[in-house]
Protein backbone atom coordinates (compact mmCIF):
# COMPACT_ATOMS: atom_id res chain seq x y z
CA UNK A 1 0.00 0.00 0.00
CA UNK A 2 2.41 2.42 0.84
CA UNK A 3 4.11 2.28 -2.84
CA UNK A 4 1.09 3.28 -4.42
CA UNK A 5 0.54 6.35 -6.60
CA UNK A 6 -2.64 7.48 -6.10
CA UNK A 7 -3.55 10.70 -7.70
CA UNK A 8 -6.44 11.12 -5.54
CA UNK A 9 -5.08 11.00 -2.71
CA UNK A 10 -3.14 14.24 -3.59
CA UNK A 11 -6.46 15.35 -5.23
CA UNK A 12 -8.20 14.97 -1.99
CA UNK A 13 -5.49 17.01 -0.03
CA UNK A 14 -6.01 19.74 -2.28
CA UNK A 15 -9.54 19.93 -1.86
CA UNK A 16 -9.15 20.32 2.09
CA UNK A 17 -6.25 22.82 1.64
CA UNK A 18 -8.58 24.59 -0.69
CA UNK A 19 -10.84 25.81 2.82
CA UNK A 20 -8.16 26.60 4.16
CA UNK A 21 -6.25 28.94 1.85
CA UNK A 22 -9.90 30.63 1.51
CA UNK A 23 -10.14 30.94 5.31
CA UNK A 24 -6.70 32.76 5.48
CA UNK A 25 -7.25 34.87 2.74
CA UNK A 26 -10.69 35.85 4.40
CA UNK A 27 -13.09 38.85 3.32
CA UNK A 28 -15.31 36.42 1.50
CA UNK A 29 -12.76 34.54 -0.50
CA UNK A 30 -14.21 31.64 -2.01
CA UNK A 31 -12.33 28.02 -3.34
CA UNK A 32 -14.61 25.62 -4.66
CA UNK A 33 -13.13 22.18 -6.07
CA UNK A 34 -16.05 21.43 -8.34
CA UNK A 35 -15.10 18.78 -10.20
CA UNK A 36 -13.00 15.90 -9.80
CA UNK A 37 -12.50 13.15 -12.70
CA UNK A 38 -10.33 10.21 -12.18
CA UNK A 39 -9.10 7.45 -14.60
CA UNK A 40 -9.27 4.87 -14.64
CA UNK A 41 -12.52 4.91 -12.79
CA UNK A 42 -12.87 1.79 -11.62
CA UNK A 43 -13.25 0.61 -8.29
CA UNK A 44 -10.26 -2.06 -8.13
CA UNK A 45 -7.47 0.27 -9.56
CA UNK A 46 -5.46 3.04 -7.95
CA UNK A 47 -6.63 5.91 -9.94
CA UNK A 48 -3.78 7.09 -12.71
CA UNK A 49 -5.10 10.56 -13.03
CA UNK A 50 -7.17 12.81 -11.09
CA UNK A 51 -8.55 15.94 -13.12
CA UNK A 52 -10.05 18.84 -10.54
CA UNK A 53 -11.29 21.82 -11.83
CA UNK A 54 -11.13 25.02 -9.24
CA UNK A 55 -13.20 27.81 -9.16
CA UNK A 56 -11.18 30.94 -6.88
CA UNK A 57 -13.05 34.23 -6.30
CA UNK A 58 -12.12 37.46 -4.52
CA UNK A 59 -13.32 41.13 -4.87
CA UNK A 60 -9.42 42.07 -4.65
CA UNK A 61 -7.33 40.98 -7.83
CA UNK A 62 -3.91 40.66 -5.84
CA UNK A 63 -5.54 38.38 -3.59
CA UNK A 64 -6.86 36.09 -5.99
CA UNK A 65 -3.52 36.07 -6.92
CA UNK A 66 -2.38 35.16 -4.18
CA UNK A 67 -5.14 32.39 -3.46
CA UNK A 68 -4.06 30.79 -6.87
CA UNK A 69 -0.57 30.98 -5.90
CA UNK A 70 -1.14 28.78 -2.31
CA UNK A 71 -3.22 26.03 -4.67
CA UNK A 72 -0.53 25.81 -6.86
CA UNK A 73 2.13 25.42 -4.28
CA UNK A 74 -0.17 23.34 -2.53
CA UNK A 75 -0.94 21.08 -5.17
CA UNK A 76 2.97 20.88 -6.00
CA UNK A 77 3.70 20.00 -2.22
CA UNK A 78 1.08 17.44 -2.20
CA UNK A 79 1.89 15.54 -5.33
CA UNK A 80 5.63 15.54 -3.55
CA UNK A 81 4.03 13.29 -0.71
CA UNK A 82 2.32 11.63 -2.78
CA UNK A 83 4.65 10.44 -5.61
CA UNK A 84 2.72 11.96 -8.20
CA UNK A 85 2.87 14.73 -11.00
CA UNK A 86 0.38 17.88 -11.41
CA UNK A 87 -0.05 20.16 -14.62
CA UNK A 88 -2.20 23.15 -14.04
CA UNK A 89 -3.98 24.46 -17.37
CA UNK A 90 -5.99 27.68 -16.97
CA UNK A 91 -9.65 27.39 -18.35
CA UNK A 92 -11.57 30.69 -18.11
CA UNK A 93 -10.58 33.49 -16.33
CA UNK A 94 -12.06 37.03 -15.06
CA UNK A 95 -10.98 39.92 -13.31
CA UNK A 96 -12.96 40.62 -10.60
CA UNK A 97 -15.97 43.24 -11.47
CA UNK A 98 -17.34 44.82 -8.63
CA UNK A 99 -21.37 45.79 -8.46
CA UNK A 100 -22.20 49.33 -8.16
CA UNK A 101 -21.68 50.69 -4.54
CA UNK A 102 -25.36 52.77 -4.58
CA UNK A 103 -27.11 49.51 -6.02
CA UNK A 104 -25.55 47.59 -3.12
CA UNK A 105 -27.38 49.82 -0.74
CA UNK A 106 -30.13 49.94 -2.09
CA UNK A 107 -30.79 45.84 -2.65
CA UNK A 108 -29.58 46.19 1.29
CA UNK A 109 -32.19 48.77 2.46
CA UNK A 110 -34.73 46.55 -0.03
CA UNK A 111 -33.96 43.34 1.71
CA UNK A 112 -33.78 44.46 5.27
CA UNK A 113 -37.59 46.12 4.73
CA UNK A 114 -38.37 42.38 4.30
CA UNK A 115 -36.25 40.19 5.94
CA UNK A 116 -34.82 42.48 8.96
CA UNK A 117 -30.91 41.83 8.04
CA UNK A 118 -29.24 41.44 4.76
CA UNK A 119 -26.19 39.64 4.10
CA UNK A 120 -23.71 40.32 1.59
CA UNK A 121 -22.05 37.64 -0.94
CA UNK A 122 -18.60 39.20 -1.60
CA UNK A 123 -18.17 36.89 -4.56
CA UNK A 124 -18.51 39.58 -7.70
CA UNK A 125 -20.66 39.21 -10.87
CA UNK A 126 -20.21 36.60 -12.87
CA UNK A 127 -21.86 35.18 -16.69
CA UNK A 128 -24.30 37.65 -17.43
CA UNK A 129 -23.59 40.19 -14.83
CA UNK A 130 -20.10 41.00 -15.50
CA UNK A 131 -20.94 41.41 -19.44
CA UNK A 132 -23.77 43.97 -18.21
CA UNK A 133 -21.22 45.78 -15.98
CA UNK A 134 -18.24 45.63 -17.84
CA UNK A 135 -20.23 47.24 -20.03
CA UNK A 136 -21.18 49.89 -18.31
CA UNK A 137 -24.64 49.24 -17.04
CA UNK A 138 -24.62 49.64 -12.84
CA UNK A 139 -25.01 46.22 -11.61
CA UNK A 140 -26.43 44.27 -8.63
CA UNK A 141 -27.54 40.48 -7.76
CA UNK A 142 -29.56 39.19 -4.90
CA UNK A 143 -29.43 35.51 -3.76
CA UNK A 144 -31.95 33.89 -1.93
CA UNK A 145 -30.27 31.30 0.84
CA UNK A 146 -30.43 27.85 -0.09
CA UNK A 147 -31.06 24.82 2.35
CA UNK A 148 -28.19 22.45 3.14
CA UNK A 149 -25.33 24.75 1.19
CA UNK A 150 -26.72 23.61 -1.67
CA UNK A 151 -26.54 25.01 -5.07
CA UNK A 152 -26.44 24.62 -8.67
CA UNK A 153 -27.57 21.08 -8.05
CA UNK A 154 -30.66 19.44 -8.96
CA UNK A 155 -30.81 19.28 -4.76
CA UNK A 156 -30.69 22.88 -4.22
CA UNK A 157 -33.93 24.29 -2.47
CA UNK A 158 -35.21 27.10 -0.67
CA UNK A 159 -37.68 27.76 2.07
CA UNK A 160 -41.24 29.08 0.65
CA UNK A 161 -40.87 32.15 3.16
CA UNK A 162 -37.67 32.99 1.75
CA UNK A 163 -38.75 32.29 -1.76
CA UNK A 164 -41.31 35.07 -1.01
CA UNK A 165 -39.49 37.36 1.19
CA UNK A 166 -37.01 37.78 -1.42
CA UNK A 167 -39.61 38.40 -4.75
CA UNK A 168 -40.82 41.18 -2.61
CA UNK A 169 -37.41 42.58 -1.90
CA UNK A 170 -36.65 42.13 -5.57
CA UNK A 171 -40.08 44.25 -6.42
CA UNK A 172 -38.98 47.02 -3.79
CA UNK A 173 -35.25 47.06 -5.12
CA UNK A 174 -36.71 47.74 -8.85
CA UNK A 175 -38.61 50.21 -7.97
CA UNK A 176 -35.90 51.91 -6.00
CA UNK A 177 -33.68 51.31 -8.78
CA UNK A 178 -36.00 52.82 -11.54
CA UNK A 179 -35.95 56.33 -9.09
CA UNK A 180 -32.28 56.01 -8.93
CA UNK A 181 -31.68 55.94 -12.39
CA UNK A 182 -34.22 59.20 -13.01
CA UNK A 183 -32.83 61.01 -10.69
CA UNK A 184 -29.85 60.45 -12.24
Amino acid sequence: MDKRRDALAGAAKLELELREIAARIGDGAVCTMGGVVTKPGIVTSVVETAECLLDQRHLDAAQLAEMLSNAEAASRRFAHEEDIEVDWERIWNIEPILFDEELIELADESIREFAGASHRLPSGPLHDAAEVSRAGVPTVMLFVQSLRGLSHTKLEDTKEEHLELSVQALDRLADRAVQWVQSR
